[in-house]
């Protein structure tokens, strides 16, 4: 028999990138008295990951909870960017309504539509909030409009798109029925997910089960799964089984049972179903594994992800700097391929697969962001490694044999001066556009365009709108395959010798292109040092030194005119590499190098696939 939970409610924050998810939940944590009158706490408390913080983005879905009226709120915190949908698509599993913050100056973004497609998909309440209704510049009115005609546009029920409204300015901490009037606290939003929100239906007198959702781990009592039950209860110290997707079926005991208080895991001893809970204990564990009582035989439906789209190539580290800087032993490729394995059983969107040697490996995401963070993370730990360019997946029509190609919609923000600019951009790669309008001096541009002509764009984008434009992209689908993408612009200024770089080698060499390291870095034969100028790579020497004299020369002589190099980030780096480039990752640098790094044996292999090339 099902019975109705009044004591719970489960929610999810979904938004576009910088909408103000995380801030909002500041907010509400404080309010509700999470912490002390005289505590002291950061900004943004869910983004713990030093990676968010940096970047200002959620990229992992982190769970709450808080205590309104006697009443408790589970809260998941949900990434904006469509790189880390995976993420998204898990944790909406574990709720029954959703919050969707909108910008009240950008109204629904690209991002909004991916996430808000993932809730009405799922049969999700969503309760619209307003967000940042004091900006200049503000669009109430045209924002809460859009926002009805994207859940039109997205096939919403009629009882979806009868969505609650409210109002808010999350970093003040203030909600109300309407923009001229809040309240000084979030209680208008809390009484909203009270009365709108579905209390869960549950069945509580059923074997328990419940479908893992997300892994966490610690030291001292190993692996723990996170889900919602499903049915049932679950004891402390209760046998159960583990069920995984396709059918296996491995019997364990649930050690240690929490639920989710505040900022903190609270041990318990029971949970019912229609909680958020965490648990371990067993060994091991996966995403979409089902937990049961031991006389269930069928898992829950597995949850199901979009196929990833981009594609790299880790492998172990082989420069001749190899294994100066990494952990000791965290560079063979035992080590790297149980850590990419390791990552698939949390990052679900991410996919993993043996290369064509034994000491290389294939990983698969959502997009450059998505295997970016992952590299960056990697590093941070220890490993060192190298990865290969970013190339797009393609798919064979099952209908007609043909090639596809994943197409994305890009959605651009500029100023009206640099319109023109990014008219040719896109021009250049075969991008349809789709909608273009003009606002108190910004154009928005919307394009469709195959998703390897984007590769190395960002970047590119960004300098040529001098830093002021935006850009977000969105998985379109599938299309024919269209033509050869656009070569990169610029060359290579490659090492020829080993050695450390001197102020007087490139001083004399600057006209040559734009240099990524400064005198008295350590380089080496092959390693890519800087960007030509020319559409060509350009082998230059850069260890040469002024030959001594007897002559005193002044201390400015040979650094007057020096210009400083180039920061690369190692987003800069993947979007600059070339396909006959690896990208060198340790721990305390980024280096770009040649696959072939004797400048001899190169020119043959670029000569002899010419060659190939005008057979062809």
């Amino acid at each position: 028999m099902k019975v109705t939970r009044q004591d719970l409610r489960n929610i999810a924050i979904i938004a576009h990138v910088d909408h103000g998810k995380t801030t909002l939940v500041d907010g509400m944590l404080k309010q509700s008295k999470v912490f002390r009158e005289n505590e002291v706490t950061e900004e943004r408390i869910l983004d713990s990951n030093a990676l968010e913080r940096e970047r200002g983005i959620t990229i992992l879905a982190k769970n709450t909870a808080i205590t309104y009226n006697n009443t408790k709120i589970n809260i998941v915190d949900t990434p904006g960017h469509a790189d880390f949908g995976g993420e998204v698509e898990r944790v909406l599993n574990m709720v029954d309504a959703a919050l969707l913050l909108i910008d009240a100056v950008e109204g629904p973004m690209p991002q909004t539509r991916f996430v808000l497609r993932k809730a009405l998909g799922l049969g999700l309440k969503v309760i619209v909030v307003i967000n940042k209704v004091d900006r200049p510049h503000s669009r109430i009115e045209d924002a809460l409009n859009d926002t009805f005609d994207l859940f039109i546009e997205l096939g919403a029920s009629d009882e979806q798109t009868d969505f609650p409204v409210v109002y808010a300015i999350g970093i003040d901490g203030r909600a109300g029925y309407s923009a001229e009037t809040l309240a000084d606290d979030l209680t208008p939003l809390f009484d909203t997910i009270i009365k709108e929100v579905p209390a869960p239906e549950v069945e509580l007198d059923v074997p328990a089960t419940l479908l893992v959702t997300t892994l966490d781990y610690d030291n001292y009592k190993g692996q723990i799964g996170v889900g919602r039950v499903h049915s049932g209860k679950f004891r402390k110290g209760m046998p159960v089984a583990r069920i995984t997707p396709d059918g296996a079926k491995s019997n364990g005991r649930i050690e240690y049972l929490y639920t989710y208080m505040n900022l903190t895991k609270s041990e318990i001893d029971e949970a019912s179903a229609g909680d958020i809970i965490a648990f371990s204990g067993i060994d091991t564990v996966g995403i979409s594994d089902t937990i049961a009582d031991p006389s269930v035989t069928e898992p829950l439906p597995a949850i199901r992800v979009e196929a990833p789209t981009v594609r790299m190539t880790f492998g172990v580290n082989t420069s001749p700097f190899a294994g100066r800087e990494g952990k000791t032993g965290w560079g063979t490729s035992r080590r790297l391929r149980e850590r990419l394995y390791g990552e698939t059983r949390t990052n679900v969107a991410l996919r993993v697969e043996d290369g064509a040697s034994s000491e290389k490996f294939v990983v698969s995401g959502r997009g450059e962001l998505h295997l970016g963070i992952l590299i960056e993370t990697m590093r941070r730990e220890g490993y060192e490694f190298e990865v290969s360019k970013p190339e797009v997946i393609f798919m064979d029509d099952p209908e007609t044999g043909e090639t596809l190609e994943p197409i994305e919609e890009v959605h651009i923000e500029v100023a009206d001066g640099s319109a023109g600019i990014v008219f040719e951009l896109m021009g250049a790669r075969r991008g349809k556009m789709v909608d273009m309008q003009a606002e108190h001096g910004t154009t928005f541009l919307k394009y469709i365009v195959p998703t390897r002509f984007l590769i190395g764009f960002h970047s590119q984008f960004m300098r040529a709108t001098s830093g002021m434009g935006q850009l977000h992209t969105l998985h379109y689908g599938y299309e024919v395959l269209q033509g050869e993408a656009p070569e990169r612009q610029f060359g290579s200024l490659v090492a020829d010798q080993d050695g450390t770089a001197t102020a007087y080698s490139i001083v004399g060499l600057q006209q040559r292109g734009s240099f990524f390291i400064a005198p008295g870095t350590e380089i080496y034969e092959g390693m890519v040092i800087g960007e030509s100028i020319r559409n060509e790579d350009l082998s230059i020497n850069v260890a040469k030194a002024k030959h001594l004299n007897n002559f005193r020369a002044k201390p400015s002589e040979t650094t007057d005119g020096l210009v400083p190099p180039r920061d690369m980030s190692l987003d800069d780096f993947i979007e600059f590499m070339a396909e006959d480039e690896l990208l060198e990752v340790t721990p305390q640098s980024l280096r770009l190098r040649k696959r072939i790094l004797n400048n001899e044996m190169r020119l043959k292999a670029q000569k002899a696939q010419k060659k190939l090339v005008g057979e062809k």
